[in-house]
């Protein structure tokens, strides 16, 4: 996908690209390749991928549902999705958890380098984020993370009642979210507004909008170690 389809497809789904923003795309891919010799970043570096199977994948929300205010990424890794969407939406309050420290040097060096505004990136887990910063985001997110009854646990007690919790998934988002039903429910949540795409590739991109529907109880979440054994 080039720089100019993207624009297009992004347009179609009323996302509009402005130029500055493409030039910042291009700008975003040269540094993860640039940085992807230095540390793991990502397996994909054609920028056409890159392109479409990064930057695509996750501003396909931006034309799914309403987004605003202050958004929290959990474990970004690279930047995805939170750097893309606050490039599509400069008016986003972001907040990056991301607790590999060379990582966070690559954030910063992006954040730097594409001019972005009103981002912090904080080196930490999401559990112990949470003791100190409990729901206090409109809309907590993470792309490719965790299965989703973990990733529930990590992300939902970061969510003020009323915002939302948006899990990124793949082929397997659906049968995740049956897995994960109870937890989401425990941890505060209603059922998800469900959105599907597939991208040109066949490889299919599912986004799960949870509504936060009460407060989570206090127990939550758990040491990372007990959630991963015993997930909700």
């Amino acid at each position: 996908m080039t720089i100019e389809e993207l624009t297009e497809k992004c347009a179609y789904r009323n996302v509009v690209l402005s130029e500055p923003m493409q030039e910042q795309l291009l700008n975003y891919a040269a540094l993860l390749k640039e940085w992807n010799e230095k540390i793991n970043l990502t397996a994909i570096t054609d920028l056409p991928e890159v392109i479409e199977k990064h930057f695509f994948d996750c501003l396909l929300p931006l034309g799914e549902e309403p987004l605003s205010g202050t958004v929290c990424d959990v474990g970004s890794g690279a930047g995805f999705p939170g750097l893309v969407l606050k490039i599509a939406r400069p008016d986003l309050a972001l907040t990056i958890l991301e607790p590999t420290n060379k990582k966070c040097l690559f954030l910063k060096e992006a954040v730097s380098k594409l001019d972005l505004k009103n981002v912090e990136i904080r080196p930490e887990r999401a559990e112990d984020f949470a003791i100190n910063s409990r729901e206090i985001f409109d809309v907590v997110t993470a792309r490719a993370v965790a299965p989703l009854a973990v990733l529930a646990e990590l992300c939902l007690p970061l969510v003020k009642v009323s915002g939302r919790f948006l899990a990124m998934k793949g082929t397997q988002g659906m049968e995740e979210a049956e897995e994960a039903a109870r937890a989401v429910q425990v941890l505060g949540a209603g059922k998800p507004v469900i959105h599907q795409e597939s991208l040109s590739t066949g490889d299919t991109r599912i986004n799960l909008w949870y509504p936060k529907a009460q407060k989570t109880p206090a127990g939550y979440p758990r040491p990372y170690a007990k959630i991963r054994k015993r997930p909700l």
